[in-house]
């Protein structure tokens, strides 16, 4: 069945009129980015080509889809809104708040029994608002998305940075906080700065060990995490059509992680398959009457250096399996070298745990591929000599992979198949000993690889790689382990080597699934009730965060300084704080406690200037707060890179911090600071922030003055009585200034709604 069919085929009607206008408007032929961008603009037909990087644009999203621990602030904040019913098709899918532990059914109970509050709340709020509701356990939101939802040519947003998943089937997908999310609910305009453009071109055919992870890995390595800001990447070339449609969502997924708006292939017959496949004919059969429109035009693919701000070329016959990491993602490896770098670098080269799952690669055709690996390990007499963990992608994968065998395979090598939910990926994994913080490596299939992310062990050294690539090294126990060439001993003695992975674009037998965990919403919602206790520990009303003065922010002290990579797991962790996601008062106990302190180097150490004292980051922004002294933190560069979690914006902005100021920011989190009506600045000179000294007061001279294109100036007191004068940059337009004088997007939404 295809939801929301006939809003797919309005998308269809006018796709091609709106193309044709803005290919005349432009003088050029078009991107498929720019073809799905230009036919979702809010006012129509374009009227004018927009600057890449530069225009503010707005956008009108066909659809969106919010994950458990990020819809509940979005839905709190959509109850302020004034609506009765989402203005677009809105989906809420329960995957983030459940632990891997002892195993599927256990795990799923507990999580049913410990977040039943969270479950009711976005279940009774779905039913009220018109929303589609999954269940805890119908499965990872970006697989159930591609599912279901996702289609060529559409523009959806969605409250989690991996929303990009659904480029896969050649979508604009984009991650956005909660607030953007609000905005499209309450039927608003959609803004985002018309993105730049990155071509990649794939020749070739993968072959072998090498699998659609390798090509993001590789691509990492070339944009590194912040290569792709502001960018939409698109691939394209015969090595593109030859791809499945789940291994080109793979790719996509992990385009977050270079920074990019989002990732997209043109629609092809890989993706008609697919479609098809998930009992979508109907939109199947609407895209081929328009193909030529979920493309890029020929000449752009024929010539890309002309129509690309940049081109990669990636040859796939020749392409090695990566394994990328530790603690960032595009710190990439060629298998062939690692042995080498590991040593060089001391990196333990005892693997402890294999996990294979997460929204980036848990699909039907990662899972068989490898299962084929580890259906030949228990042939070949081998046991894995690390642990080994499956969480598949939707209870549609799991059902019918339990039905093709593949379950009973990994059982027979000793796996543990956990819930249909994110589990370790996103730190929801109760790993035994992970408290002893023993230095340690382990290897999974997940696109993320941050210190502490996965089982809040800093020295746990997390690499990336593809799923048959992470069963191989299982298997082997090893880091430095390559299929390729190297042997493992058996149980009898013998030393055996692996063959190259097989595996299914698609089930042979079909896609089945006895309950896909769906809860259709009211269509009259009006007499439903969604009541928050007010003694709750989990769930809270919010309150508005108050409008600007209109004065400029004097007397402003330094929170923190935060030096080296800061994401927003470092400024707001997930795994045992997913609980509070919809307690803003909580959950900002965990404000910037992960951050490294410039001063001493230490994390959750900072220095409150009212006592002199040393003291956690939340109680000293607390302390600051109560004596009404607003705070300022400084950044370095691309801050805020990882998750779209507002809460990294919320949190800071509830505690009293006027301004972030840093060297760069990540695209997301910028975007949510200016929602939540906090000052997001640059430093107009990096060089300055080495100025910052731990005992500065800030002064904003000129925020009385605040304008578009305008630099900001500030004053800075050092204690010893001396002072600096620092120019910061901006990209606030003038609606965003509004959201700034109005103390958040949302007071703007409510006063426009009353």
């Amino acid at each position: 069945m295809a939801f929301d069919i006939e809003m797919i085929k309005g998308v269809y009607a006018r796709m091609a009129e709106r193309v044709d206008a803005a290919r005349e408007v432009v003088g050029r032929p078009l991107t498929l980015a720019e073809k799905t961008l230009y036919n979702h603009l809010w006012d129509g037909k374009a009227s004018t080509a927009f600057k890449r990087g530069a225009d503010y644009v707005d956008f009108a999203p066909d659809r969106i889809a919010c994950q458990d621990a990020t819809a509940q602030m979005a839905l709190l904040q959509f109850m302020q809104a004034g609506k009765e019913k989402v203005a677009v098709p809105t989906t809420v899918h329960c995957d983030h708040l459940i632990q891997a532990k002892v195993g599927a059914k256990t795990d799923l109970e507990n999580a049913k029994h410990t977040s039943h509050e969270v479950f009711d709340f976005l279940s009774s709020v779905s039913n009220k608002y018109g929303i589609g509701f999954w269940k805890p356990g119908a499965g990872i939101i970006h697989q159930v998305v591609l599912e279901n939802y996702a289609f060529p040519g559409g523009m959806m947003i969605g409250t989690d940075s991996h929303t990009v998943n659904a480029g896969g089937l050649g979508m604009v997908a984009i991650g956005v906080g909660g607030a953007d999310a609000v905005d499209v609910m309450a039927g608003m305009p959609w803004e985002l700065k018309f993105p730049k453009l990155i071509g990649v071109k794939l020749t070739g055919k993968l072959n072998g060990w090498t699998a659609p992870k390798d090509i993001i890995l590789k691509v990492a390595g070339i944009l590194t995490v912040k290569g792709g800001t502001g960018a939409i990447i698109e691939y394209f070339g015969e090595g593109a059509k030859s791809l499945s449609c789940t291994g080109k969502g793979t790719i996509c997924n992990m385009g977050a992680e270079v920074g990019a708006t989002t990732s997209t292939f043109g629609y092809d017959e890989s993706m008609e398959r697919y479609l098809r496949a998930t009992g979508r004919d109907g939109v199947a059969d609407a895209a081929n009457e328009i193909a030529s429109y979920l493309t890029g035009d020929d000449e752009v693919y024929a010539e890309p250096e002309k129509y690309f701000d940049e081109v990669i070329e990636i040859n796939l016959d020749t392409l090695e399996p990566h394994i990328n990491g530790p603690f960032t993602p595009d710190r990439a490896t060629p298998v062939s070298e690692m042995k080498n770098v590991a040593i060089d670098n001391e990196w333990p080269l005892a693997v402890e745990w294999g996990l294979i799952g997460s929204c980036t690669n848990s699909s039907y055709e990662d899972i068989s591929r490898a299962a084929s690996i580890a259906k030949q390990a228990v042939e070949k007499n081998l046991k894995t000599k690390a642990e080994f963990g499956i969480n598949p992608g939707s209870e549609q994968v799991r059902y019918t992979i339990e039905r093709d065998g593949f379950i009973k395979t990994f059982e027979d090598l000793n796996a543990k198949i956990f819930t249909n939910a994110c589990g370790p990926c996103i730190g929801q994994w109760a790993r035994e000993g992970a408290d002893k913080q023993e230095k340690n490596s382990i290897i999974h299939s997940f696109n993320r690889n941050f210190s502490k992310r996965a089982d809040g062990n800093p020295n746990t050294h997390a690499f990336v790689a593809s799923p048959e690539m992470v069963a191989a090294i299982a298997i082997s126990g090893r880091l430095d382990f390559n299929p390729m060439t190297d042997t493992i001993l058996n149980e009898n003695g013998e030393e055996v080597k692996l063959d190259e992975p097989t595996g299914w674009e698609l089930p042979p037998k079909g896609f089945d699934v006895e309950d896909p965990g769906y809860q259709a919403p009211e269509a009259d919602g009006s007499s439903v009730e969604v009541s928050v206790s007010p003694t709750s520990e989990r769930l809270q009303l919010l309150t508005p965060f108050k409008p600007w003065d209109g004065e400029n922010i004097t007397g402003a002290k330094l929170l923190i300084k935060a030096q080296g990579k800061c994401t927003t797991d470092h400024i707001s962790m997930a795994g045992p704080w997913l609980r509070f996601r919809g307690h803003l008062d909580n959950i900002s106990n965990n404000c910037l406690i992960g951050a490294v302190n410039a001063f001493g180097g230490a994390t959750n150490k900072v220095k409150n200037q009212l006592t002199g004292e040393l003291g956690e980051v939340p109680a000293t922004a607390r302390a600051y707060k109560a004596a009404g002294v607003p705070s300022v933190v400084i950044g370095d560069q691309n801050y805020g890179e990882g998750s779209s979690r507002e809460h990294a914006a919320m949190e800071p902005r509830h505690l009293g911090v006027a301004a972030v100021i840093v060297k760069s920011f990540a695209r997301i989190h910028e975007t949510n600071l200016k929602k939540q009506g906090m000052l997001g600045l640059t430093f107009a000179n990096e060089a300055d922030y080495d100025l910052i000294k731990e005992d500065d007061t800030f002064n904003f001279v000129d925020l009385v003055d605040f304008a578009p294109n305008k630099q900001l100036t500030l004053e800075v007191e050092h204690a010893d009585g001396s002072k600096d004068t620092i120019m910061l940059n901006h990209t606030y337009n003038a609606q965003q200034i509004e959201w700034f004088k109005a103390g958040s997007a949302l007071n703007l939404i409510k006063a426009q709604n009353n």
